[in-house]
C-alpha cells in the first residue's frame, strides 16, 4: 500500500484516503485502516501533510458512518441480509451478530471504540441506525471516535515513522492502533475508579 501511495500526487493521496475510508465507514468492507496507515506513512516521509490526512480520515469516517446510519435506520435487516449476500466472509451471520451484541451491551462507547475495531468499524453506523439509536447521541461519539481514531493513528505512524513500517510487516495493521486503544481505555479506566472512589469517600 505505501508504495502505491508513493507513487500519487498529494491531492490523489488524499482523495483516496476520503474515498477509501469514507466507503469503509458506511458498511463495505474496504481496507480502510490501511490506506490511512499507509497515508501516514508518507506523512512522516514529508511527502504529504499529516493533519491533512488525518482530517480527510476524521471527516470521511464520520460522514460514512452518518450515511450508514441512515441507511440502517430506513432499510435495518434487509440491509444487512443483502449485506451477507454479497461478503458473507466479512458481513456473514455470525459476525453480524457479534457486532450486534457489542453494540447493544455497550451503545456509544461501541460506536466510540469500534473505530479501532474492524468489525465494528465497517458496522457500527448500520447497526446504530437499525437499532435506533438517536442521531445526536449517535452522532457526538461517531465524530468524537473518528477525531481520535484518526488523529491518534496518524500521531503514532508518523511518529514511528520507519519503525512503523518495520512494525506493520509483523503484526496486522490494526496492531499500532490496539496500542492507542489500551492508552485510552487506561485513562478511561483510571478516570472511572477515581470518580467512584470519590462518590464512596462522600456518601461516606
Amino acid at each position: 500500500m505505501i508504495e502505491w501511495l508513493h507513487g500519487l500526487p498529494p491531492l490523489v493521496v488524499y482523495g483516496t484516503v476520503l474515498l477509501v475510508v469514507g466507503v469503509e465507514s458506511i458498511g463495505v468492507p474496504l481496507p480502510g485502516e490501511t490506506v490511512l496507515i499507509g497515508a501516514a506513512l508518507l506523512a512522516g516521509q514529508g511527502v504529504v501533510s499529516p493533519v491533512t490526512v488525518a482530517v480527510c480520515a476524521a471527516v470521511s469516517a464520520a460522514v460514512g458512518d452518518s450515511i450508514g446510519y441512515l441507511l440502517g435506520r430506513r432499510y435495518g435487516d434487509r440491509l444487512f441480509a443483502w449485506a451477507a449476500r454479497r461478503s458473507p466472509r466479512h458481513l456473514g451471520p455470525d459476525r453480524l451478530a457479534s457486532a450486534r451484541s457489542l453494540m447493544e451491551r455497550h451503545g456509544v462507547w461501541a460506536i466510540f471504540f469500534g473505530r479501532f475495531v474492524a468489525l465494528l468499524r465497517i458496522l457500527a453506523g448500520p447497526l446504530a441506525g437499525s437499532l435506533g439509536m438517536p442521531y445526536r447521541t449517535f452522532a457526538v461519539a461517531n465524530w468524537t471516535g473518528a477525531v481520535v481514531w484518526a488523529g491518534v493513528t496518524t500521531a503514532v505512524v508518523v511518529a514511528l515513522g520507519a519503525a512503523a513500517e518495520q512494525l506493520l510487516g509483523r503484526v496486522s495493521t490494526g496492531g499500532l492502533v490496539a496500542v492507542a486503544v489500551l492508552a485510552v481505555g487506561a485513562v478511561v479506566l483510571v478516570r472511572v475508579r477515581s470518580r467512584r472512589r470519590q462518590r464512596q469517600s462522600e456518601g461516606g
